[in-house]
């Protein structure tokens, strides 16, 4: 029996008011693309590959499988053609699209049979070093995609940002599917040119997009192609979901100078404590706390403002400098990590808790919450402050995190400041 198909016109509606993906962030960065089969790059994510590419990424191509068993009644004779074929295929859409010279990574490995742990293996060396990677979408209905993406998903470092794209999504799922992962999902227009250009390219996969073996019906017929021809490619960010590891941290502060994010020196810090600071409902605490001090540059300047304040941070690097840089000031800093009593004691009027939430694990920042809501005495204040860009390591962005706040009944909100570079609350405990 044909699977019925979802049209194009279907999924338009979701993709209205969608973010648009960062092409900038990536210039001069390493970006490694998985594909299952040779043309699964193509069609899910070809113009944001040549986007990237054309402002300047080094991107690299990894292709599993060559394809070969895209139509299984072929013998073994006939399947290795095929995938001679289909390799071909991929570096004359490669040419179409101007990345003629991108290296390709040919793993070679069976078609319709893709090990996900397999695959893991044999991406991690290739994942080193790599500052995003696209890959097919886990969620996909394919099963050699879904491996895929569940391979990069084990093989990526932490430092590297997950981006998966979607193929057969767009014609098998419906487009109220609960599965899609919406919050999470980017969209890259393509002007006329990039249009173009990939349309030349998925015309040079006529092995999938043409008659088959005997005339079988394409692989990738015109209804199914109508999805990959409307302007707009859409890829999801695949967060980490156990949080950023302790020992990053300490990897961090181990790089020269001690001072990973320059929070000394920036203006994005220094215009983020001012803001900060400026943002205190009350001139004058009794008790506070800063958890995740880092190198103790907001500590000092906090400290004026209270008569006890208790710093820590998980990294002992961290907590050497702090302590260097609140030297005089009364501050205290010790070494503990959230959600520790320890970096939130009991009876706080002020928690200042600042670029380190959204690298908790989900159960982790729960249980921190919940810390806060018993450190922090009623008609106490708590400021959260993070970056609106969204960290490898880190399980969700800065508004994601907020909302945890900011739908706890036991906190209400006073001041919110939002601008391009971070978010900032002030709530109150109720």
């Amino acid at each position: 029996m044909t699977r019925p198909l979802t049209p194009p016109a279907d999924w338009r509606p979701l993709l209205t008011g969608l973010g648009a993906f960062d092409v900038a962030a990536l210039a001069g960065e390493r970006v490694v693309v998985v594909a299952a089969h040779p043309d699964d790059e193509t069609l899910g994510a070809g113009g944001l590959m040549r986007a990237l590419h054309r402002a300047g990424a080094c991107v690299e191509l990894v292709v599993a499988t060559d394809g070969e068993a895209a139509f299984p009644a072929l013998d073994g004779t006939a399947r290795a053609a095929l995938a001679a074929t289909r390799r071909d295929e991929l570096d004359a859409a490669l040419d179409a699209h101007g990345m003629a010279g991108v290296p390709v990574h040919r793993l070679g490995m069976p078609d319709s049979a893709l090990d996900a742990d397999v695959l893991a293996a044999a991406l991690a060396p290739l994942l080193l070093g790599a500052e995003a990677v696209l890959a097919p979408w886990s969620g996909d209905p394919h099963p050699d995609h879904a491996a895929a993406g569940r391979a990069v998903a084990a093989a990526a470092p932490v430092t590297t940002t997950r981006w998966n794209y979607p193929i057969w999504m767009w014609p098998w799922l419906r487009a109220d599917d609960p599965d899609v992962p919406w919050p999470f999902a980017r969209a890259h227009h393509l002007d006329a040119d990039a249009r173009d250009a990939k349309r030349r390219a998925v015309a040079c996969f006529a092995s999938q997009t043409g008659p088959g073996p005997d005339g079988a019906a394409p692989v990738v017929g015109p209804e199914v192609l109508a999805h990959f021809d409307t302007g707009t490619e859409v890829v999801f960010r695949d967060p980490v979901a156990e949080g950023a590891p302790a020992g990053r941290f300490d990897d961090l502060y181990a790089t020269d100078g001690g001072d990973p994010w320059d929070t000394r020196t920036s203006f994005y810090e220094r215009r983020k404590r001012a803001v900060l600071l400026a943002c205190l409902p009350r001139e004058h605490y009794r008790h506070a706390a800063e958890p995740a001090c880092g190198t103790g540059a907001l500590t000092r300047e906090l400290a004026a403002r209270c008569d006890r304040l208790d710093a820590s941070d998980a990294a002992a690097a961290a907590v050497d400098l702090a302590r260097t840089a609140v030297e005089g000031t009364g501050a205290t800093v010790e070494r503990a990590a959230l959600p520790d009593a320890a970096a939130l004691p009991a009876g706080l009027d002020l928690a200042v808790v600042s670029e380190v939430l959204y690298y908790l694990a989900d159960d982790v920042l729960a249980a921190t919450v919940d810390r806060i809501a018993e450190a922090v005495e009623p008609g106490g204040d708590v400021v959260i402050a993070h970056w609106r860009g969204w960290p490898a390591e880190a399980p969700r962005d800065a508004a994601a995190t907020h909302r945890v706040l900011l739908d706890d009944p036991r906190f209400t909100a006073l001041v919110t400041h939002v601008d391009e570079e971070f978010l900032l609350h002030v709530l109150r405990r109720a």
